[in-house]
């Protein structure tokens, strides 16, 4: 096959001016603000971290590539947009990445990376988990009165004939509902679920966990569950109260909590048809369902507008006023739903192309690392700029997608960034705060 990558493109003219490209340029990156990426992980040191939770089985005497090394590449690629395996064919290639990952000669093929993610095993899986957690800890400079956990599960799309596939029919497709726990912008969890299960069949088991771990750091410590009406199970909410966790869950609407409401809402339809304008109110009282074996406190938020009646119910066992709890604790578990998406669609955490349902939990897992990255580099480099609040496709964009020259020999590798990139003041500030 000819190679034809060098021979000129016409790209029109400006003025008497002919316009010509060539991929002839020699050593020139597109990803040079990927050493940012680099300094916040020796700061914070994940992939090693990581690499830890593997035991390397490989025949020492033909490894070229180590496991702190394959995971960094996987996860920095991901941080820069490369979402696939089969893009580190060329990308091991590229100097600016084999600088970043700590190498002078090509990084993983993609085979190899493969073979690295279809090796994962559920032990594994559990481990990585436990960096996750305790990657959150230590980024607490000081110890946390409180801490909310917002649990949340989605869908992550399937086409192929992945294991454990189940066609699910809420979303109209094959998937698997992958659960997760976050605290603030921080993630703890990820959990991989078939779309046939319950998502909220292993909360109290994986809440347990993550208390656990959080309590023998900082003992005695405040912690609220949160979430919508999906993970309302009796079971659950015994167990929390058991083991001294609040929460405060969605319930499901039912016939016995609309009676409950009936007069405030006629109320709320009377007002709306005098003022015109939507009527809101907010109140409590005290519920069981059949399957409870006591009494808990239930909030109504009620609605009547054009589209008429609205009504919302939480559990909770928190203390407090009924609207301060629902506009001030219940409604901000929105954010949770945001950060999901950054981890999903942002870092590719939805990319279950493999065969094994392990697999794809390691991709899963990943997809975390390079988001737990990203934060860090938001909060150890960013602070003060105006990508301090950015999301991090935004981040990827304005920061690690810089165009470079790399001048590569014996003594020094010297990367070459565009002059003219518009946020050059804050890539500097960056590199400053995260200098060793």
């Amino acid at each position: 096959m000819p190679n034809c990558t060098n021979e000129p493109i016409e790209l029109g003219r400006v003025g008497r001016r002919v316009v010509e490209a060539s991929f002839d340029g020699g050593d020139i990156v597109s990803d040079g603000g990927v050493l940012l990426l680099r300094q916040v992980d020796q700061r914070i040191g994940l992939t090693k971290a990581v690499a830890r939770v593997f035991e390397d089985r490989r025949r020492r005497a033909s490894v070229s590539h180590s496991m702190r090394d394959l995971l960094a590449q996987r996860v920095y690629g991901l941080c820069c947009g490369w979402e696939d395996v089969c893009d580190h064919n060329v990308l091991r290639r590229d100097l600016v990445m084999q600088t970043a990952v700590g190498r002078a000669d090509d990084l993983a093929s993609a085979p190899t990376l493969s073979r690295l993610e279809t090796s994962s095993t559920r032990a594994q899986a559990a481990a990585l988990h436990g960096v996750l957690l305790d990657q959150f800890i230590a980024s607490k400079a000081k110890r946390p009165k409180e801490l909310v956990l917002d649990i949340d599960a989605t869908h992550m799309p399937l086409h192929g004939a992945q294991e454990k596939s189940h066609f699910h029919r809420y979303y109209d497709n094959y998937c698997y509902l992958p659960l997760y726990v976050f605290c603030g912008q921080d993630i703890l969890a990820c959990v991989l679920r078939p779309s046939s299960r319950d998502p909220a069949g292993i909360l109290s088991a994986l809440i347990k966990l993550i208390s656990r771990r959080l309590r023998q750091a900082w003992p005695r410590i405040r912690i609220i569950v949160r979430g919508d009406s999906g993970f309302c199970r009796h079971q659950a909410l015994r167990r929390f109260e058991k083991w001294g966790l609040h929460y405060i869950v969605g319930l499901q609407k039912n016939s016995a909590l609309l009676q409950r409401v009936e007069l405030a809402e006629l109320a709320l339809a009377e007002m709306y048809q005098k003022a015109g304008s939507k009527q809101r109110m907010i109140g409590e009282f005290t519920y069981a369902a059949g399957t409870w074996d006591r009494q808990r406190r239930v909030i109504a938020r009620l609605e009547h507008d054009a589209r008429g009646a609205n009504p919302r119910f939480i559990v909770t066992n928190l203390t407090g006023g009924a609207k301060a709890l629902y506009e001030r604790v219940y409604c901000a578990r929105g954010e949770a739903e945001n950060r999901i998406k950054e981890a999903q669609l942002d870092l590719f955490g939805r990319r279950a192309s493999c065969h094994k349902f392990q697999a794809n939990q390691l991709r899963l897992l990943l997809a975390a690392f390079a988001y737990t990255l990203m934060i860090n580099l938001r909060r150890l480099a960013l602070v003060g700029t105006e990508l301090a609040r950015a999301c991090t496709a935004t981040i990827r964009i304005k920061l690690l997608k810089i165009g470079a020259a790399v001048v590569r020999n014996t003594r020094r590798v010297r990367v070459l960034l565009a002059s003219q990139h518009p946020l050059k003041h804050v890539f500097l500030t960056a590199a400053r705060a995260l200098a060793p």
